[in-house]
């Protein structure tokens, strides 16, 4: 255990001296709230620094500034998608090789048809755009469609034939 060998002086405290500033500086800093940037939420402008760090906790950060161009009602497509590329370049992570073919389970997905297909694919899907199900089968493998959108690009096929 160690000793303490000085103790701060009681005088270097400031209590009351120095003109009733108690250490902070001028007088008028102290009067009201005017060195605090005001009540509740201002002095929290985009420039401001007074209130950031409370913002940014509080809120995130998207609270300063303005977010994208569409207006409140307007709900972003969060729809999962991913493109005959990146499956073909992840086929051994996404699916299992069953013979000659990859059996893929993309439940969630909507398979867009951007990029080649050099494998045989099996890939079951919520949705897929057509280029995508040409692609495939074109190299003897098939989408498997889930749910209501089965359903409407069967029929459409039919309508082409």
């Amino acid at each position: 255990m160690s000793v303490k060998t000085h103790k701060r002086q009681k005088k270097t405290r400031m209590h009351g001296r120095n003109m009733g500033t108690h250490g902070g500086g001028a007088r008028k800093k102290r009067k009201g709230s005017g060195h605090r940037g005001g009540i509740g939420m201002a002095g929290s402008g985009k420039r401001a620094d007074q209130k950031k760090t409370l913002v940014l906790k509080l809120y995130g950060h998207n609270y300063f500034g303005k977010q994208g161009i569409t207006s409140r009602g307007t709900k972003r497509d969060k729809r999962d998608r991913i493109n005959l590329r990146d499956i073909e370049l992840k086929k051994e992570k996404l699916g299992k090789k069953k013979g000659d073919a990859y059996e893929i389970n993309l439940e969630t997905y909507k398979i867009l048809g951007d990029g080649e297909v050099k494998n045989k694919l099996i890939i079951k899907a919520k949705e897929a755009s057509k280029s995508a199900i040409d692609k495939i089968e074109k190299m003897g493998g098939k989408i498997i469609l889930v749910g209501k959108e089965k359903e409407e690009i069967i029929n459409s096929k039919n309508e082409k034939d």
